[in-house]
């Protein structure tokens, strides 16, 4: 199956790295000439919410806690899913999609990462391709993938900026035009996979060092001490902690002054990936399309979408704990509860993987309700 194609059972779609959702065209990197506005986020339907929950026993109208379908706290979910949808019982999501933005960041030449800082490209392209984890429990819940280079080094799709960030320790991630564009890439994203028919997203992020701008912004955004941040990622040694924890401590002094200003501490703290990611779940529900959370840059990506698009939090699902430490704390600013206790690892590729191989809990959970 080439990159751009789409397998005869429709079990795993893989979209060649940048390309706007399956037109096959090469669309010019917009223009990130003024901030991006959003709509006004509309909060998920609450008399749909109540109704399922009513109908599943889980607003204490039986005397099992677990309801009448004995299925526990996926209850929630499904109660999360029939308010974004406006529908009890809800519907089994007719297209499940898998969005991935990919980026270079320039801290992971520090060594906080136990991946060679430059195999985001080889990365990126595995999982374009149909590899890797995230392909594999995407293929067995019934999503397809797509995969969007908005910032690899040498990138030259649709949407790349064709080069990483900067080191964020002692220099801004990016450009005030790039963090605009990337944020417009990830808006455009989001409205092409709704267009095209997707109803729900799963929001993922692929890039060597990714865990440290999410963690620095996670930190800066709680006002958290670096060392209560760090985690081990992609599974650092002690070496390799040290230096996250040093360039988190010195990337949070450049982002304190930025505190008010979400596009700001995109710009000095983040990366090209979780700036397109800010943009995607803002602009998602916007559009009431309802996402469910991938590891911690996707999380920290979710608090900047919140502030920038107030209300979007409630359109996102939190489908697993993380062994990060800043994930447990984004979770909480979000006031999203954590569907399962899986202890998800922290490197991006293994926690989205994880993610993804809980869609089958939550449709399976629909279809109980429906039948």
């Amino acid at each position: 199956m080439s990159a751009s194609e789409e397998d005869s059972s429709g079990a795993l779609e893989t979209v060649e790295t940048a390309g706007p959702a399956d037109t096959g065209s090469d669309t010019a990197a917009p223009e990130a000439a003024a901030e991006p506005r959003f709509a006004e986020v509309n909060p998920p339907d609450g008399n749909a919410r109540a109704a399922t929950l009513h109908l599943t026993g889980a607003d204490n109208t039986v005397t099992s806690a677990a309801g009448p379908f004995g299925l526990g706290v996926l209850n929630a979910a499904a109660a999360w899913l029939a308010g974004c949808q406006g529908q009890c019982p809800p519907r089994v999501p007719a297209r499940i999609r898998v969005v991935v933005f990919a980026a270079d960041h320039g801290i992971a030449a520090r060594g906080v990462s136990a991946r060679a800082a430059d195999t985001t490209r080889e990365l990126a392209d595995a999982l374009a391709s149909g590899s890797g984890p995230v392909a594999t429990a995407a293929e067995a819940a019934g999503a397809t993938v797509r995969v969007v280079d908005v910032g690899v080094t040498g990138g030259d799709g649709g949407f790349a900026l064709g080069h990483g960030s900067e080191p964020i320790d002692i220099a801004d991630a990016l450009t005030e035009a790039d963090t605009l564009a990337a944020v417009r890439a990830g808006i455009a994203v989001a409205d092409a996979e709704i267009d095209s028919g997707t109803d729900l997203l799963v929001a993922g992020d692929l890039g060597v060092g990714a865990t440290t701008p999410a963690a620095a912004l996670i930190a800066a955004m709680t006002g958290t001490e670096p060392v209560a941040v760090v985690g081990r990622g992609s599974g650092i040694d002690e070496r390799g902690w040290a230096a996250k924890t040093t360039a988190i401590r010195d990337a949070l002094r450049r982002a304190k002054p930025h505190l008010a200003d979400p596009l700001a501490l995109l710009r000095t703290t983040g990366g090209a990936d979780i700036a397109a990611l800010t943009g995607f779940l803002a602009q998602a529900a916007a559009r009431r399309t309802p996402v469910v959370l991938g590891g911690l840059p996707v999380c920290s990506a979710a608090m900047l979408a919140d502030e920038l698009a107030p209300g979007t939090r409630e359109w996102l699902l939190a489908a697993s704990t993380s062994t990060e430490p800043a994930h447990e704390l984004a979770l909480e600013h979000l006031n999203r509860a954590p569907l399962l206790d899986l202890r998800l690892g922290g490197d991006s590729g293994t926690a989205d993987a994880g993610v993804v191989a809980t869609l089958p809990l939550l449709t399976t959970t629909v279809r109980a309700l429906a039948g």
